[in-house]
């Protein structure tokens, strides 16, 4: 939990699949960057799905491990995860999508004074972001195609952060891009602001992408809407990086002390 923010102490942590999540909503998770003041040092904000849950625990990624654990928040997105939580695990986590996230705070929090840089996207991303929001300081970073191992790309990226000071960051290219980058920014230790990785969230914010209908995400279907919409890009996603959360969970729920939980108690006679 961010340690400027007033209600740092206060909010529940629970564990799920090694995580420490702060069980935060939607609104709770922007008040709680809201209250971080203009100029606080680099904190930055994950917003965990079942690939994320997947690559921290199915493929032994130390700098995610080290990404995730650098958060200033972490909460939980997509429905996967979010249904084996409380119905495998009895654990009361709520739901804060990445994209409901970054639209509530575009809502009700961010203003058109509030200094912000975007690191990815495109220029039409750039006009309908300032058309919409009346944006008077808004900085963007497209970096190159695989600059994440470029440590050139990545140099320039990160200077790009530091030398344009927003009270808001997001980083939209992608996970684990996008929190590899975040954890890069907060150890450098120059950068101000909220980083937010939140993956595909500025492109249905501003219509470049049309997310799914709110029917579809109330019955947990978005990701079948994604996949039928753009079947190239989201097999993977869903079929190898994500669908495995039912393998790790199936084996944090004989053994969850590997995994940072509780074990279940004991039925009694």
């Amino acid at each position: 939990m961010f340690a400027e923010s007033e209600a740092a102490g206060s909010v529940r942590t629970q564990t799920f699949l090694k995580v420490p999540f702060d069980c935060l909503d939607v609104a709770g998770a922007a008040k709680a960057i809201a209250t971080r003041p203009p100029g606080a040092p680099f904190a930055y904000v994950v917003t965990s799905n079942a690939s994320h849950l997947v690559r921290l625990n199915e493929r032994g990624d130390a700098r995610f491990a080290a990404a995730l654990e650098g958060a200033g928040l972490n909460t939980l997105d997509g429905s996967a995860p979010h249904w084996l939580a409380r119905n495998v695990f009895g654990l009361d986590i709520p739901l804060c999508p990445g994209s409901d996230l970054t639209t509530y705070l575009f809502e009700h929090v961010i203003t058109p004074d509030d200094a912000v840089t975007v690191i990815g996207g495109n220029d039409e991303m750039k006009r309908r972001l300032i058309e919409r929001y009346g944006l008077r300081s808004l900085h963007m970073h497209v970096p190159p195609m695989g600059f994440i191992d470029d440590p050139q790309a990545v140099e320039a990226t990160i200077r790009f952060v530091e030398e344009h000071p927003a009270r808001y960051v997001f980083l939209v290219v992608g996970a684990p891009r996008s929190e590899y980058l975040a954890h890069m920014i907060r150890t450098r230790g120059k950068a101000v602001g909220t980083g937010l990785c939140v993956g595909s969230a500025l492109n249905f914010l501003t219509g470049l992408v049309q997310r799914a209908s709110p029917a579809f995400r109330k019955l947990g279907l978005e990701w079948l809407y994604r996949l039928i919409q753009s079947p190239g890009t989201h097999i993977e996603r869903v079929f190898v990086d994500s669908l495995p959360i039912f393998r790790v969970a199936a084996k944090a729920k004989l053994d969850p002390t590997a995994y940072g939980m509780k074990p279940a108690p004991a039925d009694r006679p």
